[in-house]
């Protein structure tokens, strides 16, 4: 009872627009794999922040990681590179986790001000040169207003 109470009370809390995880089939994220994220902005007046979600095994062969992002907001797309680092110099992961699994939410915009109510899509691929990029759990895209 005291759980419920707990999950209700917190997860009123969070203004989420979207939460998404793609699970990456075999751990191998290929080019041809992007993933797309949908979502609607209701009120464009306030500020957004936008995150990259990522989760990898202890065997990812890199301490860094590049993706290509696309936000499209069904009229205009807007295309930019990102790279995030993963690792320290020593090889330890910067990422949270347990075991073999280490989970990272990246930013990719913050106090952002969308131009417009409306649909909206987030589409990521990898651009490292691996192909398939290998040990890549899952992929996702985090929207959320701005202080929660």
């Amino acid at each position: 009872m005291v759980l419920m109470l707990f999950v209700l009370l917190f997860s009123g809390c969070t203004n989420n627009i979207i939460d998404s995880n793609v699970e990456i089939p075999e751990r191998k994220w290929t080019y041809r794999n992007h993933i797309k994220s949908q979502f609607e902005i209701k009120d464009n007046s306030k500020p957004y922040n936008i995150y990259f979600k990522l989760r990898h095994t202890a065997d990812y062969r890199y301490a860094n990681i590049f993706i290509i992002v696309h936000f499209k907001d069904g009229k205009n797309q807007i295309t930019k590179r990102y790279q995030y680092k993963l690792a320290k110099n020593d090889g330890e992961w910067l990422g949270s986790g347990s075991g073999n699994v280490f989970n990272y939410t990246l930013p990719l915009l913050t106090n952002y001000k969308f131009a417009h109510a409306g649909k909206f899509e987030i589409e990521i691929e990898q651009n490292m040169r691996d192909n398939p990029l290998l040990e890549i759990a899952d992929v996702g895209i985090l929207v959320r207003e701005q202080g929660n």
